[in-house]
């Protein structure tokens, strides 16, 4: 393990979401020229495409490309970008840069498929990279042969799936906050629970069935209201979409028929077809996505067990979902990380990788993996993730709302922590008022629900020394339930000291002792804990074991801190309700959904608790 710098800061700052720090002074119209293609695939259809070719053609240059469904504006030859790639610095370099509409999407031709299944024998976004690298590779002049892949969210999805049966030409890929699966933690569900609030914003604006081929955006769905909570709990079920939606979005219909982990998810589970990759990748993850959080790491372990002999390299950092693009990444929300992060993996991470394997340029220094240790706030650079040295820590629920390294010695054979879950009243997953999910929940003070009755709050005295989570962080829950079927959130909690200073400035009054910062969360919804395509009901008053994971962090609980973790079953409408009953939840009548009695049982023969990968000193 190499510490590249430790990166101190005394207090917080105020995180502006959406700030987007100016590019240098770099006029791209006049180091460029601009030009628009139609690319055509195997089946005939053509791919709309722009490329940015460097004026100065004195040297071959690399070509670097991305591939989108959310268009590639300015349209029109003579409306440039005023950013190239994923910053000046690459046009600065002199990359030829490559922007193309994906099949069925703005101004490309052909049918728009969300996630377009790998089925043997058919057309699908990996041959259409194929083909566009091939027809770049002969057609584009002054390029040098070598073509990199870059792209965040569904671009880096796009990344991802151009690696699979890759073009000869593809020499580095970059798949950035890529989705992998989408019914395992990325975009749309966890645990089994639909993400209802991101689904119904992005496939309102982003999966409408078109007419024709346009240059123009869906415009944006129109809640009619400010309070997303109000809306959807008004919407109820989620099939009830279709009363807004109609056939307009045949994503969400699909979406609505299939509520299991059936042959429909299957056929789009990226992982299985990562297989004989053989050029570098740099995988990008953020330790606070909102949207793609599961899905580097399961690319990073596809790649480790199919291709371990690749050049696959893993950064990890403090951002949110592809924050790390233009972002300074020095805070998040009040989160303080010491230093532009965003800047560091900018200059030091991504321009030489593509340098390196694209221009011969530079000498590179990179680990396999390098991880940004949030708390301590430091780089780290390691051979592989989960870093070797680890060990687990059980924290243990315990009586007075304790959490205990030991597990709980009460006597009681029945004894439990129990709260009413009413799913006409879910627990809201942010204190903001908003309709559309947004990003800085992920670090959320929590203080704003754990007051609430239907919220358990368990945490530790005071830490002594530092403990360093680094790896996989599991809940362990013994439950029972008076329904059929429950949700479960386990939430991983950092409270701050009540001396913590407040940032300064601090124009909202905020107060940072006792902070309750949301580390890691996820959700388990209690009819999946055996198989997600198999769903069981809970038998009323049994007790009843759920294992499921919150995800990987690399934090530092730092002395003086306190560990917290919090359990409830709603986080709405991030997710939606569980009726508490066992049915389709998509098309759940209103009668359907019930209050229930949830136990959380803390027994030594029932001991609930949270394990956390902890590094050894």
């Amino acid at each position: 393990m190499i510490c590249r710098a430790i990166l101190v800061c005394s207090v917080p700052v105020l995180f502006l979401a959406g700030y987007q720090p100016e590019q240098p002074d770099y006029h791209v119209r006049e180091h460029y020229t601009k030009s628009e293609v139609m690319i055509p695939m195997r089946d005939g259809v053509k791919l709309f495409t722009i490329i940015y070719l460097p004026r100065d053609q004195s040297v071959k240059c690399p070509i670097l490309m991305t591939r989108t469904a959310y268009g590639i504006p300015p349209y029109g030859p003579d409306n440039y970008r005023n950013v190239i790639g994923p910053n000046n610095d690459y046009a600065k370099e002199g990359y030829i840069v490559v922007y193309q509409d994906t099949r069925g999407k703005f101004k490309s031709e052909g049918e728009f498929v969300h996630h377009r299944p790998m089925l043997k024998g058919q057309i699908n976004e990996s041959t259409d990279a194929y083909d566009t690298i091939d027809w770049l590779v002969k057609n584009v002049p002054n390029n040098n042969g070598r073509v990199g892949l870059w792209g965040i969210s569904w671009a880096g999805w796009e990344v991802s799936q151009a690696m699979i049966d890759a073009h000869p030409a593809l020499r580095a890929s970059s798949p950035q906050s890529p989705p992998q699966d989408q019914f395992m933690g990325d975009d749309y569900h966890s645990g089994g629970a639909f993400q209802l609030m991101y689904g119904f914003d992005w496939m309102s604006s982003n999966a409408r069935a078109r007419a024709t081929p346009t240059d123009q955006r869906t415009q944006r769905f129109d809640y009619g209201t400010p309070d997303g909570y109000d809306f959807f709990l008004r919407l109820g079920a989620a099939a009830n979409a279709r009363e807004y939606f109609g056939d307009s979005v045949p994503t969400w219909n699909d979406f609505m028929s299939h509520g299991t982990y059936d042959d429909y998810w299957r056929a789009r589970n990226v992982p299985e077809h990562l297989k004989n990759i053989n050029h570098p990748v740099l995988i990008v993850g953020a330790w606070f996505d909102a949207q793609d959080f599961y899905g580097p790491f399961r690319m990073y372990g596809a790649l480790q067990q199919n291709s371990p002999n690749n050049k696959t390299y893993f950064a990890l950092g403090p951002w949110l979902h592809g924050g790390y693009e233009r972002m300074d990444g020095d805070t998040l929300g009040n989160i303080s990380f010491g230093s532009k992060t965003g800047v560091y993996y900018r200059e030091q991470i991504e321009l030489p990788f593509f340098n390196y394997y694209l221009k011969d340029k530079g000498d590179l220094k990179l680990h396999n993996v390098e991880a940004f240790e949030t708390g301590k706030n430091v780089w780290h650079g390691y051979d592989r993730w989960p870093p070797k040295g680890t060990r687990e820590l059980n924290f243990y629920l315990d009586e007075k709302f304790r959490l205990s390294q030991t597990p709980a010695q009460s006597t009681d054979p029945q004894a439990a922590d129990s709260y009413i879950s009413d799913p006409h009243r879910p627990v809201p997953y942010s204190a903001e008022i908003r309709t559309t999910e947004g990003h800085l929940f992920m670090v959320e003070d929590q203080r704003f629900v754990w007051t609430r009755p239907d919220v358990l709050s368990y945490q530790t005295d005071p830490l002594q020394n530092d403990i360093t989570v680094a790896g996989p962080i599991e809940a362990h829950l013994e439950v029972s339930t008076t329904g059929t079927d429950s949700d479960f959130v386990v939430k991983l909690i950092d409270v701050y000291p009540g001396d913590f200073p407040n940032p300064r400035p601090n124009p909202q009054n905020i107060h940072m002792g006792g902070f309750q910062m949301l580390l890691a969360g996820d959700i388990l919804r209690a009819k999946f804990r055996n198989s997600f395509s198999n769903p069981e009901p809970m038998a009323p008053g049994q007790v009843t074991k759920l294992d499921f994971a919150l995800g990987d962090k690399y934090h530092t609980f730092l002395k003086g801190h306190r560990i917290m973790v919090q359990i409830q079953s709603s986080w709405f409408p991030m997710f939606d309700r569980n009726p508490q009953k066992f049915v389709d939840i998509y098309h759940a009548r209103e009668s359907d959904y019930q209050p229930a009695t949830e136990r959380v049982f803390r027994t030594p023969q029932l001991p609930s608790h949270v394990s956390l990968s902890v590094l050894t000193n």
